[in-house]
């Protein structure tokens, strides 16, 4: 009885699984054990020591990664850094100055090729991520740059009036955001690196008391977040 009633669930859930793949694909649902193993592609950092610490030789494509840190602590510098070598390697990049504030000359002498940089200078939040999931959903482009997290502000926030409350609108848009571009992301094989900076919060006593703005989804999705520091020089 008990070997006629495993046999019946076992069929069904054959029939199961073979109308899900049949639904979404082959590799949709498997076991574990069968799954093959994929070689992670990497784009590298330009740093040797970086790409070694990340265990891949670089960042992975198809993930997306947080760089944050203070102001002038090289965030955006190791972000060109990462385009240039994908350039390398004849990829097609892209860079959302939503800071309004990109240096070609500077991105040039990295050795990113500007003429060949895709760029947009989004008026807000929305336009700016609305901008990257096209792009990522285009499945042609290797690397998305968003400088910055923090110049991301939501549409009701610029046509707002000055000195007006918006608390939690843009932690809200990019929940929403990358509810939808972790997925894609991964199909498309696109690398998705988000610069951040850091505030400090107000009223903490005990703990750090850094924090990032766009709340905390970013930390949720982003496959891993690097945090960039300044060198202080000694004489």
């Amino acid at each position: 009885m008990q070997k006629d009633e495993k046999e019946n669930k076992m069929k069904a859930l054959d029939d199961a699984i073979k109308g899900i793949q049949e639904k979404f694909g082959d590799g949709a649902i498997m076991k574990l054990g069968d799954a093959r193993r994929v070689d992670v592609d990497a784009i590298p950092t330009g740093s040797f020591t970086l790409d070694l610490a990340l265990g891949v030789g670089g960042v992975p494509r198809g993930r997306i990664i947080e760089v944050f840190g203070p102001e002038s602590s090289g965030k955006t510098t190791l972000a060109l850094h990462i385009v240039a070598e994908a350039q390398k390697k004849g990829g097609l990049a892209a860079f959302v100055d939503a800071e309004h504030a990109l240096d070609p000359e500077y991105a040039k002498k990295i050795g990113v090729k500007i003429n060949d940089l895709l760029i947009s200078q989004p008026d807000t939040g929305e336009q700016a991520l609305e901008i990257v999931e096209s792009l990522v959903r285009s499945q042609s482009v290797d690397i998305i740059v968003i400088d910055s997290v923090a110049a991301l502000t939501p549409a009701a926030e610029i046509e707002g009036d000055m000195g007006q409350q918006h608390m939690g609108l843009q932690a809200r848009l990019m929940s929403h955001a990358l509810r939808k571009l972790t997925a894609i992301v991964a199909k498309s094989k696109t690398v998705v690196i988000f610069i951040n900076q850091i505030r400090m919060q107000i009223g903490v006593f005990f703990g750090n008391p850094e924090t990032t703005p766009g709340g905390k989804a970013l930390k949720f999705y982003s496959f891993f977040t690097t945090k960039e520091s300044r060198l202080k020089r000694r004489f």
